[in-house]
């Protein structure tokens, strides 16, 4: 079987990108693939580090250097080399095939660093015994591959929990499904053997096995881990759900199945977070340059230590000991898991917040913008009529007037009516009872309350009812009406009782969004294609700095030009449908509201909730992730650039010369510093 690199450094070692060939088995199996190979590194550890016991004890070095003499018998020479032996190839295994499969792809890296380290040490040592002319080399053999197998073992750990958000997104899905057939009896079914059109029960406590409708039961839902909400959404006939969200009220849904298996937003959430995980940023390009580089550091360092060592003292287990300690030192294991590490926490923190990466570098990019251009409708607003102010006339209360107009509107199906009616049971207002309802075409509409004929409409009704509102109230309606406001008005037989301005609600979270971006110096845009008038009102209500009013779809992403231009980096939040080419434009694009239609090419980033402040969250992120690489790169950098002239032996005049076994320690601990800093990112606090 012909093996790919990726493949490769997935088989024993994951520094490569997570890529297996199970990738089509869905990504549960994948990670749970480093999960095998991490066990696998602990069980060689620990059998090595067992067999490595006789090695120390039997070993002349450290008899004479702790004064002890080691039980003497027949064949207890052989204790050394044999279990050497055994550690260099049980233990050393992994190392060396890894080693081939660089080499053949001709790409040496830290395998092969590794290797010949290892293997330097053992054909020397057994040389040495061979021809029985110099110091054998192997106590510091079997410490060197168990401080390697050590590593390896924590790395693939760091990295397994890092990736855990792929895994914790697979557990959502449940095993079996409750499929009600046409008789209406109940069975459970293989999730994997649902079908599109079949009826599902989802009962209390229970997970949604495939996403769908519901076509009855009313029950609320919790969708934390999926899609970021924190608080359960009430759902019921005719709303959508989406397959991993849990049913946490205390009744039943009866769900009709749209999608199943690949089709499902949450196997399209989990492609994005695979996806993200495997492109490569600049940071991590210039990475994996520097551990390339490094690899040939690595050989000319240790050339010139053998070349210069076996000039001064003549060629010996020293000079080995030197050349092996700078191989083993320079090996980029702390290098190649840097960026890696900080990706995988990113996304990871990414998809529990709502928040779905398509690209890497539109998250590292985020962390540049200078502006942040929202599309208004649907966006910085509700995309939906709503009451955002009343007016009422002297001697008349605001609820009762609310109720009236509401109780008035209660047969129509008007986007007024429903706004009005909606404001009213939010404030959780009793309705009077109500007859004679009757639509003025054109006018209004009007009811009987308690024997008195009421009427509901705007200007139109009050020329129909030759009837003029009072001074407080047409200034009321002025005002609103500059806004780009609609304007009803509530009368009875011969007065104007109450005012009501419509317009397109103002998401509450959006004024906090655009405060917290500007705190962090970025300033906002707004594209809109509605009036001056009404864009000047949003814009001025949540204190947007630039505003494009009347601008078609297809020319949103002039405007984003026109920023650029100005020497801005941009972010364009919009619907990823008709703002396309402006998502596309933009230096990030970040698509808003789109979490269940993953499918989504023109944004770079994907927010699976309609909620303004997740952009704050993905500036917040993009700063924070990409502080920890540049840190992660120092710590790795830093540490080979003091530690290979120490393993060259700059200052063994004054006795400091590190042994193989104490470089592989250094830099496991090097490896062990970036992973913990990855696993830091966690700790960010997103708002």
């Amino acid at each position: 079987m012909t093996h790919s690199h990726e493949e490769a450094q997935q088989d024993l070692h994951p520094h490569g990108e997570h890529q297996t060939r199970e990738q089509n088995h869905g990504a549960h199996n994948r990670h749970g693939d480093h999960s095998g190979h991490e066990i696998m590194f602990r069980n060689r550890f620990w059998v090595c580090l067992v067999l490595s016991i006789p090695v120390l004890i039997y070993s002349a070095s450290i008899q004479d250097w702790l004064g002890y003499t080691a039980p003497v018998f027949p064949g207890s020479n052989w204790i050394v080399p044999l279990f050497s032996t055994i550690i260099f190839f049980y233990g050393g295994l992994p190392f060396l095939r890894m080693a081939g499969w660089e080499l053949r792809d001709r790409e040496p890296g830290m395998m092969t660093l590794i290797s010949m380290a290892i293997t330097v040490a053992y054909v020397y040592s057994m040389a040495t015994l061979i021809t029985n002319s110099g110091e054998a080399f192997f106590w510091e053999l079997v410490t060197l591959i168990d401080v390697m197998l050590l590593g390896h073992w924590l790395e693939m750990r760091s990295v397994r929990q890092a990736s855990g958000a792929l895994d914790a997104l697979a557990k959502l899905l449940p095993d079996t499904a409750e499929v009600i057939t046409d008789d209406g009896q109940v069975v459970e079914h293989p999730v994997s053997h649902l079908a599109v059109g079949d009826l599902v029960l989802v009962r209390p406590g229970a997970s949604v096995p495939a996403d769908g409708v519901v076509v009855d039961g009313e029950s609320a839902v919790t969708a934390a881990m999926s899609t970021g909400e924190s608080k359960p959404v009430t759902k019921a006939a005719g709303d959508p759900v989406i397959a991993g969200t849990v049913n946490s009220g205390d009744s039943s849904l009866r769900v009709e199945v749209t999608a199943v298996g690949e089709e499902t937003a949450l196997s399209g959430i989990m492609r994005l977070v695979t996806e993200a995980q495997q492109s490569k940023s600049p940071t991590q390009l210039l990475a994996d340059r520097a551990a390339s580089w490094l690899f040939y550091a690595a050989l000319v360092a240790a050339a010139i230590t053998a070349v210069v060592w076996t000039l001064v003292s003549g060629f010996n287990a020293e000079v080995v000991a030197r050349v092996v300690t700078v191989l083993v030192i320079a090996c980029p294991h702390a290098l190649g898991l840097a960026i890696p590490l900080v990706v995988a926490n990113t996304t990871s923190i990414a998809a529990r917040n709502g928040i779905l990466v398509r690209d890497r570098q539109s998250m590292e990019t985020a962390k540049d913008l200078d502006v942040i251009t929202f599309d208004k409708t649907g966006t910085l607003t509700k995309g939906e009529v709503g009451l955002v102010d009343m007016g009422v006339a002297e001697g008349t209360g605001a609820e009762e007037a609310l109720a009236i107009a509401a109780a008035i509107e209660g047969d129509s199906e008007h986007l007024i009516a429903r706004a009005i009616r909606s404001e009213a049971e939010t404030r959780s207002i009793a309705l009077p009872a109500t007859e004679n309802f009757r639509i003025l075409k054109g006018r209004g509409v009007e009811a009987t309350i308690n024997g008195q004929t009421m009427y509901v409409g705007g200007p139109r009704l009050l020329e129909y009812l030759e009837v003029d509102p009072s001074r407080e109230l047409s200034r009321f309606a002025t005002a609103a009406g500059s806004k780009g406001q609609t304007v009803v008005y509530l009368v009875s037989e011969n007065q104007v009782l109450a005012a009501f301005a419509l317009a397109d609600v103002i998401r509450p979270e959006s004024s906090q969004a655009i405060d917290e971006l500007h705190r962090m110096g970025v300033e906002v845009a707004m594209l809109t294609g509605d009036s001056q008038e009404v864009a000047n009102a949003v814009a001025q209500e949540l204190h947007i700095d630039q505003v494009f009013a009347e601008v078609l779809p297809e020319d949103k992403d002039e405007k984003v030009i026109e920023l650029q231009e100005q020497g801005n980096e941009v972010g364009m939040v919009g619907d990823g449908v008709n703002d396309a080419p402006a998502l596309t434009r933009a230096n990030v694009g970040i698509a808003i509201g789109s979490g269940t239609d993953v499918a989504v090419e023109s944004a770079g980033l994907i927010l699976v909730k309609s909620n303004p402040l997740d952009v704050v969250k993905i500036l917040k992120l993009s700063q924070a992730s990409y502080r920890k690489q540049v840190e992660n790169i120092w710590w790795a950098a830093g540490y080979n650039i003091i530690m290979i002239p120490l393993a060259m032996g700059i200052l063994a005049p004054w006795g400091i010369v590190p042994s193989p076994a104490l470089g592989a320690f250094f830099m496991s601990i090097s490896t062990v510093i970036v992973a913990i800093n990855a696993q830091t990112l966690r700790r960010v606090d997103l708002g």
